[in-house]
């Protein structure tokens, strides 16, 4: 059986551009892939964010923001249909973009 370090014994041979080449296609595989929601699960999102907001629940949601999966928790602040994004009541003000969310707890 080989003991083969891989890129590692090449490195001091490579260009700096390179490296950096292969260590930014590492990180891309690393990518995760957004969901597609269908219509239903759109409308219960928007049907639980509707009822957070006007009895002002915390909420938990699921959202997907570069290339990876986030959640958080809070209060909703606001829902903006128009730019189409939503603020938490949390420490940030976090944004989400409403295309993004995934899902929504409420607590």
């Amino acid at each position: 059986m080989l003991n083969d370090r891989g890129n590692i014994k090449w490195t001091s041979i490579m260009m700096p551009e390179h490296i950096n080449m292969l260590k930014q296609m590492w990180k891309e595989k690393e990518y995760k892939t957004k969901p597609i929601l269908d219509e239903q699960q759109m409308n219960e999102i928007s049907l639980k964010l509707q009822l957070a907001i006007t009895n002002d629940l915390n909420v938990s949601i699921d959202y997907y923001e570069e290339h990876d999966f986030h959640k958080i928790n809070g209060k909703l602040q606001k829902v903006d249909s128009l730019q189409k994004y939503l603020e938490l009541n949390d420490a940030d003000s976090t944004e989400i973009l409403l295309e993004n969310i995934l899902d929504v707890h409420i607590d």
